[in-house]
């Protein structure tokens, strides 16, 4: 884990690149959609802390695509594997083998160059990061904010970072 003082300086570090105007070899994005099928869920407790996980992960996604944004370019589509989730949801082993899937498709208006279609899967060390320094890993639970937010924040990462 980072020490405060380190983490300090990463998120200065981000803030400054997410602030710096866009690199003419960076991918324009025109649009991004997410979807996901809450209702395959059967954890009634699970499915009501991830009911907004299409829109939430949609708009961080977008988040990290400041100053990359355009009316033409790369259309990101995410499709949330529920089966996969609603595993992870209910599974006894705990988080620590937990991940969150998707499969990620990207068109883009005029350079087919760009053309993307893989899957993705996140798991609950890649979130890692992404947690608070205080955070207790052994106190995590599926449905925690802490656990959303993390995996969630590391997908969105994956799928910005893996831009052509």
């Amino acid at each position: 884990m980072f020490t405060i003082p380190t983490r300090s300086l990463v998120a200065a570090l981000v803030l400054a690149a997410a602030a710096a105007p866009a690199v003419a070899s960076e991918t324009v994005v025109h649009e991004v959609e997410v979807t996901a099928d809450m209702e395959a869920l059967q954890n009634a407790q699970a499915a009501a802390r991830w009911t907004d996980l299409a829109d939430d992960l949609e708009n961080a996604i977008v988040a990290r695509l400041v100053g990359r944004t355009g009316d033409e370019g790369a259309n990101i589509f995410v499709d949330i594997d529920e089966i996969e989730l609603a595993n992870t949801l209910q599974s006894a082993t705990g988080v620590a083998d937990s991940r969150l899937v998707g499969a990620v498709a990207v068109t883009h208006d005029t350079d087919t160059s760009k053309y993307d279609n893989y899957e993705l899967a996140v798991t609950f060390d890649q979130a890692g990061p992404f947690f608070l320094p205080e955070t207790d890993l052994t106190a995590i639970t599926t449905d925690s904010d802490e656990y959303y937010t993390g995996m969630i924040a590391a997908f969105a990462d994956h799928v910005v970072e893996n831009l052509k």
